[in-house]
């Protein structure tokens, strides 16, 4: 309780810090009202009335509109804004955003009320001494920061926590962090765009124990988060999104819960799940290993194994969610529901070529090293038209990126196709690559999403891989696969599968030569496996490291 009281303390201080650069009219009506608790934030716009907004609604301050006068006296008295026309007060945590005309000039004010609420994660107190990394969802206002701040100063007293507060937000302005972050130490950003960097340079000079991230928004940040993760560092953050669907549906944000690709199935595959030949499929294991979804200030669903809602929403199928709240009295409830996806946006079909996130490349299941380029090999000068086609119109005019172009034109010839070689991706109708160039998300594979080209992924530079691309191309029947190369991307699918937690998987039957290569595939991946059974039946179990 004495806590409480401290806290209490401080916040009427340094809302009195806030109020105090306020026009004095805004001031005294804002006092007047008396419900300081809950005040979010006051809004100055130039030539408009000013307004308060709190949790209950929104309030008119005064029938006289702000003046220019008024918004600068404000500036003048809070300082310097920064790139992100955000400012802040030292040692407290409000922070001031602007609004700037086309000449740079601010004529709009929204001074957000900053407070540190104790006692906001005992809802999620379990989730936080796990050790696991945990991702906050929600709408903004409702309380991600706050619960952040409250999970560094917990974490502190036992751990070795460093905040990288990008806008200040969490442990305030100025040089010394706000008491509401505890012992937790805090590494400021200079700039939004630099995010990334301070989160690497938090974990490589300071040996953190957990990180803690607010706002996670571009794709080098969540790639700094994949390798804060890999280091086995605790992470804790907030992404932009209300929900798990929602972030799957980001193509920047989706890396933190696995990302997705599309996957070709077998015709046999296709039928025994019910679904569409290509599907989509997690890409890699989560960043973040449980995922909050806060729904309001007193209630919040928690997906405990982000893997697994992940793969289950991808399916279509009902995954598990835990949903927690705090009663009146301020007891905890804890409830797991069996959810279904709320859209068939993700579960196993291409997405819609018109709305909705671009369609994601087909790509075969076979997974191996991609070969390097054919030595020697040269652009066209000049489209190249391979094969006889009956007419113009079955004829593709395909862009191989990356692709042995003889070997293109040997696959087309093989299976008389039409096939055009254009050497200007604007040309394409199709593009082909390897595994390892869509990785790399090289710029010409983004151009080919955003022109909504299709993209056949191959595992391979070989003539076999790009005969089944092309065959998936103009709609042929698949040419049969190589009984090696099917045994060995068997492997490498149940090497994924126990990477991303399966406990062993069995290969099907095959000669003493394809198992041999498939425990090798096994030991390179640092994986135990044994053969069991007898020939011809004689197969690959393969399990996780951890067993002797």
């Amino acid at each position: 309780m004495e806590l409480k009281g401290e806290a209490r303390e401080q916040a009427k201080r340094d809302l009195d810090v806030l109020l105090s650069v306020l026009p004095i009219s805004i001031r005294e009506r804002i006092e007047a009202l008396g419900n300081e608790i809950d005040l979010l934030e006051v809004v100055m716009d130039l030539g408009r009335r000013p307004t308060a907004r709190y949790t209950t609604g929104e309030v008119t301050l005064r029938e006289e509109e702000v003046t220019a006068a008024e918004i600068d006296a404000v500036v003048n008295s809070i300082g310097e804004f920064d790139d992100d026309n955000r400012a802040g007060m030292a040692r407290t945590l409000h922070r001031i955003s602007a609004i700037r005309n086309r000449r740079g000039a601010i004529v709009g004010l929204t001074a957000r009320v900053g407070r540190a609420v104790y006692g906001t994660i005992d809802i999620m107190a379990d989730l936080l001494e796990s050790g696991k990394s945990i991702l906050l969802l929600g709408r903004p206002g409702v309380g991600k920061t706050t619960m952040l701040r409250e999970m560094a100063r917990v974490l502190a007293e036992s751990r070795r926590v460093i905040i990288v507060d990008t806008s200040n937000e969490i442990g305030g302005d100025g040089d010394i962090p706000h008491p509401a972050v505890g012992r937790a130490r805090r590494m400021q950003v200079p700039r939004p765009s630099h995010q990334h960097e301070t989160m690497i340079e938090a974990v490589e000079n300071h040996n953190p124990e957990v990180i803690i991230i607010d706002e996670i928004g571009r794709e080098q940040e969540a790639s700094a988060a994949r390798t804060i993760n890999e280091r086995g560092v605790q992470l804790i953050g907030t992404a932009h999104g209300n929900t798990l669907e929602n972030l799957l549906l980001n193509p920047t944000l989706s890396d933190l819960v696995g990302g997705i690709e599309s996957v070709t199935l077998s015709d046999e595959e296709a039928r025994r799940r019910g679904t569409q030949k290509t599907v989509l499929e997690r890409r890699a294991p989560p960043t973040f290993d449980v995922l909050v979804e806060i729904q309001d200030r007193q209630r919040l669903a928690a997906h405990l194994d982000v893997a697994s809602s992940v793969d289950a929403m991808l399916r279509g199928q009902m995954m598990q969610v835990e949903i927690r709240s705090r009663g009146e009295a301020g007891e905890i409830h804890v409830e797991t529901e069996v959810a279904a996806p709320e859209s068939s946006a993700l579960s196993g079909r291409r997405m819609p070529a018109n709305g909705g996130p671009a369609p994601r490349p087909s790509r075969r299941r076979e997974r191996a090293v991609a070969e390097p380029l054919a030595a020697g090999e040269m652009p066209a000068p000049s489209p190249t038209v391979i094969g006889d086609g009956e007419d113009d119109r079955e004829r593709r005019r395909v862009f191989p990126y990356g692709v042995a172009r003889n070997r293109l034109r040997q696959a087309a010839k093989t299976l008389g196709v039409a096939v055009d070689i254009v050497d200007d991706i604007a040309d394409a109708e199709v593009l082909v690559t390897l595994k390892n160039y869509y990785r790399r998300r090289r710029r010409i594979i983004s151009d080919a999403e955003q022109r909504r080209i299709p993209i056949y992924v191959l595992r391979a530079n070989t003539v076999s891989q790009m005969e089944n691309a092309l065959a998936e191309v103009f709609g042929m029947e698949a040419i049969p696969e190589d009984p090696f190369e099917a045994a060995v991307a068997e492997a490498e699918r149940a090497i994924e599968r126990i990477h991303a937690g399966a406990s062993n998987v069995d290969l099907a039957p095959a000669g003493p030569s394809v198992r041999r290569y498939q425990h090798q595939l096994a030991r390179q991946a640092n994986l135990v496996s044994h053969s069991y059974g007898r020939e011809p039946n004689r197969h690959v179990r393969i399990f996780g490291a951890e067993r002797n």
